[in-house]
């Protein structure tokens, strides 16, 4: 069954039968959400990446001031560079978060993004490689799933994959634990604020089951992505 296991198959299975279907994507928010938590395969997911970048860059020729198509392209771009593993591409989408941190400090969705790429790349690589090979730290990335969360006026968005990143990197993290149960009862207004709900919801399974090898690997495989994870 692999690293994660029996149980922890269940609970994905789970997890993503509850998804909103974004079969039919319209916006380029909702073509990245059907690539990087609902594909299957990594040359589709990638090739919707990909138009998700081409559309952004569309909107931003037409508005170059367009916050939300600067974010989700941003996104994209990130998302790329983690699943085809390129090192420029990484440092790249750091650079544009970072940017977009300095130009949207409110928006506690770029300080969330900016937060999962140091995470992510310490989750995979370690802090030592992960710094020395990116640039990836561990406090920044803290810091800034903190600031997304006090930013985030309690959607559970920034709630979930807050605890998501935390116990992906430390399954017993107590921030992490109080962030899956806060994303609970935070609002969920969009479809990734449902779906990173119901993720929080799972994850605290095996968590409170004192599991922690399962909750780990849970967290690993809900992020975005995750379905990718060990392939």
């Amino acid at each position: 069954m692999g690293r994660y296991g029996m149980w922890g198959g269940v609970m994905l299975a789970g997890a993503l039968a509850t998804m909103p279907a974004i079969a039919c994507a319209e916006t380029p928010r909702e073509l990245l959400l059907d690539a990087v938590f609902t594909t299957r395969d990594k040359p589709t997911a990638l090739s919707r990446i990909d138009h998700v970048s081409q559309a952004t860059n569309a909107i931003l020729a037409r508005s170059s001031d367009n916050e939300e198509a600067a974010i989700v392209q941003a996104t994209a771009a990130g998302y790329r560079a983690k699943l085809t593993g390129n090192r420029s591409g990484a440092v790249a989408a750091r650079k544009r978060f970072e940017m977009l941190v300095a130009k949207y400090p409110r928006n506690p969705e770029v300080h969330i993004a900016l937060g999962a790429w140091h995470i992510g790349v310490i989750a995979s690589f370690g802090q030592f490689v992960g710094r020395a090979a990116v640039g990836a730290q561990k406090r920044i990335g803290m810091e800034s799933i903190e600031r997304a969360v006090a930013l985030g006026n309690n959607r559970a968005m920034f709630l979930g994959l807050g605890a998501l990143l935390r116990l992906e990197l430390d399954p017993s993290d107590p921030r992490g634990r109080q962030l899956a149960e806060a994303a609970g009862r935070g609002s969920a207004p969009t479809a990734l604020d449902r779906i990173m709900q119901r993720s929080a919801a799972a994850v605290l399974v095996p968590l409170r089951k004192g599991d922690r090898k399962a909750t780990q690997a849970l967290a690993d495989r809900l992020l975005p992505l995750g379905q990718f994870a060990g392939k």
